[in-house]
């Protein structure tokens, strides 16, 4: 089976629904232990699950541990405006600004990544 391309982008609110943040990210965490490439974008109100998951006491921080080196980054504009910017920029998360100021869906198509989101 040949290495796929999968790009993993939770958009939900950790405080809305634990449960689909945590599917989202052990999704990636199983391609990315079968060797697949894959990435991970926090947008919308995801970015607010970014910034709850850096923090080393929550539950999910593990996970977030584990796919530091696949989470691409958070949509600069939505991290403005939720007002999480201290915590992602206190984890060292990029903040993607290719389209307009917001992160591009677009170009991880272009990229050829599958989308699934969460």
């Amino acid at each position: 089976m040949p290495d796929l391309k999968i790009a993993v982008v939770i958009y939900e609110p950790i405080t809305s629904d634990a449960s689909r943040v945590y599917r989202g990210l052990k999704t990636a965490l199983e391609f990315k232990q079968a060797g697949d490439d894959v990435i991970v974008v926090f947008d919308g109100s995801g970015v607010e699950t970014l910034a709850a998951i850096t923090a080393p006491s929550h539950k999910m921080n593990p996970l977030a541990v584990a796919l530091k080196d696949n989470i691409r980054g958070a949509c600069g504009f939505c991290v403005t405006s939720h007002g999480v910017s201290d915590e992602i920029a206190a984890g060292g998360w990029n903040l993607l600004t290719e389209y307009k100021g917001e992160a591009s869906v677009r170009n991880l198509v272009i990229e050829g990544y599958q989308i699934l989101s969460f």
